[in-house]
């Protein structure tokens, strides 16, 4: 495996930067943006999901979340039911009984979510009013906001996007004399988090924020002197709403791997004015853990093929990473939605002549797919169990979002969740 030198080269041009994408439009199949909740409820330990939807929703976020309600989560449901079905209730006035019912029970709640879902009812309700006022009342103790997890026209991790965008007006203004300050947006895990605290520190970078934070109150300040480094990809109305507040973006791979972990760091290092010394004495300890993690993997997957569903938006980071670092060949690399300007360095890092699609049509995918044989595929748990009856060996998009999978000292279990499958393959077939 080849060393990574300081600072890195990310080509402007090359790689497929300016490759053709196939756009589709047709049937799509895609998890609920309501799964979201999931990683996010673990995150900010002071805020409260309550759920506006059917019964539906409340089964797919037990079910996903693998918790049982007697166990108190930060989610909930307000269940739509027969006496709201037929005008025999209130909507707002039912709502606000709940919430008063629900912070009466959880005074630890700091910041209260209302979720919008897809169902009819649901959606001509105004979620938005009922979130100013339902904040006026409970203020300054609790404060209320809404976004919508309806997974209609967006994909499942959307909804993260839509509840981070939503805290983005709550961010206090950063003053005209303050100094840089590093936010890195994007929910990670705390193990992760607290990984990236300590390597930024040991690059000279003191002022770092992360966004969103673990505490409701722990409110960063946004401004012309913020510099924004995404961790995760498809956060791109939050990026916007961000920029919006004068916040300027650093351009840089996602951290996934060795390279675009180093390379995501050094994004950072630029603009805070860290020298190549500093940043290499601080990422060679976990690069050459990472290094010998990667090697192990690779044994199994250099030159076995991909191809990647349109999911969670990740799938142009997994394959820069599972192409340059373990010598997978990229059939096809589908994507939900491809934002050109924070995956520029992305593409520029894929092996040209990747196949690029965007958007959904589940049955020429489909069709591709078996006629490309690949080794194993990435996809929604939809089509998983089909293609595991055909014979093809699958990864599930979504676990790759449950796990932390970001930094160095991830590389080495992101490139176990390709190599876990390729291997109960062939010991089923053994």
């Amino acid at each position: 495996m080849s060393t990574v030198a300081f600072p890195i080269p990310v080509k402007a041009a090359g790689g497929c930067s300016d490759a053709p994408v196939l756009r589709e439009r047709g049937q799509h199949e895609v998890f609920c943006g309501l799964t979201g909740i999931i990683w996010l409820h673990r995150k900010i330990q002071d805020a409260f999901f309550l759920v506006v939807g059917s019964r539906t929703c409340a089964h797919l976020i037990q079910s996903a979340a693998g918790v049982m309600i007697f166990a108190e989560p930060r989610f909930a449901t307000a269940i739509i039911d027969e006496r709201d079905l037929a005008g025999l209730a209130d909507a707002n006035t039912e709502l606000d009984r709940v919430v008063g019912q629900l912070l009466a029970r959880r005074p630890e709640i700091k910041l209260l979510f209302l979720v919008g879902s897809c169902p009819s009812e649901v959606i001509k309700l105004d979620l938005s009013r009922a979130a100013s006022r339902l904040s006026a009342q409970h203020s300054p103790a609790v404060r209320v906001l809404n976004y919508s997890g309806s997974g209609i026209e967006t994909t499942f991790t959307q909804g993260e996007d839509a509840c981070l965008a939503s805290m983005v007006p709550e961010l206090p203004a950063q003053a005209a004399d303050a100094e840089q300050e590093l936010m890195v947006v994007g929910t990670l895990a705390d193990v992760v988090e607290d990984q990236f605290i300590r390597l930024f520190t040991q690059m000279g970078i003191e002022r770092v924020r992360f966004f969103p934070p673990r505490r409701a109150a722990d409110q960063a300040p946004v401004g012309p002197n913020t510099r924004l480094l995404l961790a995760q990809p498809f956060l791109a109305d939050t990026a916007r709403a961000l920029q919006a507040r004068g916040a300027q973006l650093l351009s840089a791979p996602f951290p996934l791997g060795i390279e675009g972990t180093t390379a995501w760091l050094q994004a950072a290092a630029t603009a805070f004015g860290v020298p190549a010394q500093r940043l290499e004495s601080a990422v060679s300890a976990p690069t050459a853990r990472a290094t010998a993690a990667l090697a192990r993997a690779k044994l199994h997957l250099d030159g076995k093929s991909i191809f990647f569903f349109p999911d969670s938006q990740l799938e142009i980071p997994l394959a820069r990473f599972l192409s340059r670092e373990l010598g997978m060949r990229l059939l096809e690399v589908g994507t939900p939605y491809l934002h050109r300007q924070h995956m520029a360095q992305e593409l520029a890092l894929l092996p040209e002549g990747t196949f690029l699609s965007e958007g959904q049509h589940v049955e020429n995918q489909l069709d591709r797919c078996r006629a490309a044989h690949p080794d194993i595929v990435v996809c929604g748990l939809g089509l998983a169990n089909p293609l595991e009856s055909e014979g093809m060996t699958t990864k599930w998009a979504i676990e790759l979002v449950f796990t932390p999978i970001q930094g160095f000292d991830q590389a080495g279990d992101l490139a176990e969740l390709f190599t876990r499958p390729l291997v109960r393959r062939m010991r089923l077939a053994a």
